[in-house]
């Protein structure tokens, strides 16, 4: 490589280099705009079969600033969870304020909003925990699906926080990203702020710099028609469930031939019928024709099913 193309390499990359030293601008990245736009969409499309009134997210507004500053206001008034976004090797926030864990605690357990809302100061109870913890599921996956197309990156809950001071991801000095997020449900809101690193974004900065989305196009009737086909003619996996019975590895040893296992089953009890771990109907067992059969009782109930499975963590 001669003298020449290295001063040209180096010009090359002095912009970078300047970008890099000068931080995120979040008016040079307006991808960042479209991608929690799309979270807020998702998480209200993820809540509505839970929730017996609609809940809306809007981004509220998208700044720079430290993670010490964004959090200092809310120590005692709010709960937090810590992703890891493994391909990044990096760590994001999500916290809730007061108002948004009271307004969805409202929300899930059937509220209709004629109370006036809670104003109290007290620590968050264990239903209200498992309530948030079963809700940052829900928005790290909508977080990764954002960012689908920009990063091929996933989120997983690595902790939940009431303690602002805990949530350590770095010196609190650092700049981060903040989308804050209002929610509104029962005449009634709250705030959600994500809250992601620089040292995160750097290297999607130029990925972040163009918005991307995706063109629609005219339907064309004939790859309408065969998607249709296809899709019928999926094969999907169906098990019924009659009962399940928690037991010690223990016993599981000593298990022989012959054992017989007691459930607490009756030829009243129905099982649930599941497909990819996800539970389509109630059923009723019995037999036709020398074979066990199901005969469809009762649909699931998605938003007891979500109550249920935070009630009895």
């Amino acid at each position: 490589m001669t003298m020449e193309d290295v001063e040209v390499d180096q010009r090359k990359q002095l912009p970078n280099y300047l970008l890099d030293a000068a931080g995120i601008s979040i008016e040079r990245m307006p991808m960042l705009n479209v991608i929690f736009d799309r979270m807020a969409a998702s998480c209200t499309d993820s809540l509505q079969p839970m929730a017996g009134t609609p809940c809306y997210f809007s981004v509220n507004g998208i700044t720079n600033d430290r993670v010490g500053d964004i959090i200092k206001d809310y120590e005692g008034n709010a709960v937090a969870a810590v992703l890891y976004a493994e391909q990044w090797d990096s760590r994001v926030i999500i916290m809730l304020d007061r108002d948004f864990v009271f307004t969805m605690v409202e929300a899930m357990f059937g509220s209709d909003g004629a109370e006036p809302p809670l104003d109290v100061e007290r620590t968050f109870s264990n239903i209200e925990i498992r309530l948030v913890q079963a809700l940052f599921d829900r928005f790290a996956k909508a977080l990764q699906a954002a960012f689908a197309g920009t990063s091929n990156v996933t989120f997983r809950v690595e902790r939940v926080e009431t303690a602002m001071a805990s949530l350590a991801i770095g010196r609190a000095s650092n700049m981060s990203i903040c989308a804050n997020m209002m929610v509104q449900a029962l005449y009634r809101g709250g705030q959600m702020f994500l809250i992601i690193p620089h040292s995160a974004l750097n290297p999607l900065r130029q990925k972040l710099a163009h918005v991307v989305v995706s063109e629609g196009g005219a339907a064309d009737p004939r790859w309408r028609e065969q998607m249709e086909s296809e899709v019928h003619r999926t094969e999907v996996t169906l098990s019924a469930v009659l009962d399940e019975k928690m037991i010690t590895l223990e016993d599981v040893v000593k298990f022989k031939v012959g054992q017989v296992l007691e459930l607490e089953a009756t030829p009243r009890t129905l099982a649930r019928l599941e497909s990819n771990n996800q539970v389509l109907f109630w059923c009723q067992i019995g037999q036709l024709d020398g074979y066990y059969a199901m005969q469809v009782a009762d649909p699931v109930d998605q938003k007891r099913e979500f109550v249920d499975d935070i009630l009895s963590r």
